[in-house]
């Protein structure tokens, strides 16, 4: 075989060899702008609770876009219109609400996609649905960070 015809096929492979290991490491990166996924569960003891946590406590950045990934468990007595729970946000400091994080919870699972609060602090989500003779005890804290 002639010799250019071997670095021919030789520089044939390395390239498509090439070509296959950048498109598997930009396959395992997050996609540009991909929001920042974060899985809580509103349970059916009507308790708020997120994943590796015993106090449920989320933390972001400042005007972060966030896909809210809420798994909604009916709890053990009441529910309204068909929702179970309900995921409010207040600024701690003064019980302001953020009106873009008001949400009603159906049973299963229900996806938001909101920005963080652009003012750092201390934050906490309430259940507004009477669930059950717990449901004052439906708490969250959220921390935002500049």
């Amino acid at each position: 075989m002639n010799i250019f015809k071997q670095y021919k096929i030789r520089g044939s492979v390395l390239l498509v060899a090439a070509v296959f290991a950048v498109a598997s490491v930009v396959a395992c990166l997050p996609a540009y702008g991909q929001d920042h996924v974060i899985e809580i569960l509103a349970d059916k003891d009507s308790h708020f609770k997120v994943p590796g946590q015993n106090k449920p406590v989320v933390t972001l950045k400042a005007g972060e876009q966030v896909l809210l990934r809420i798994d909604a468990r009916k709890s053990k007595t009441w529910s309204r219109d068909g929702m179970v729970h309900g995921f409010t946000m207040l600024r701690a400091r003064d019980r302001a609400r953020v009106n873009t994080w008001d949400f009603e919870l159906k049973p299963g699972i229900n996806e938001f996609t909101v920005a963080a609060p652009t003012e750092p602090g201390e934050y906490e989500v309430l259940c507004t649905v009477i669930c059950s003779g717990d449901h004052e005890g439906m708490r969250m804290k959220v921390i935002v960070l500049p």
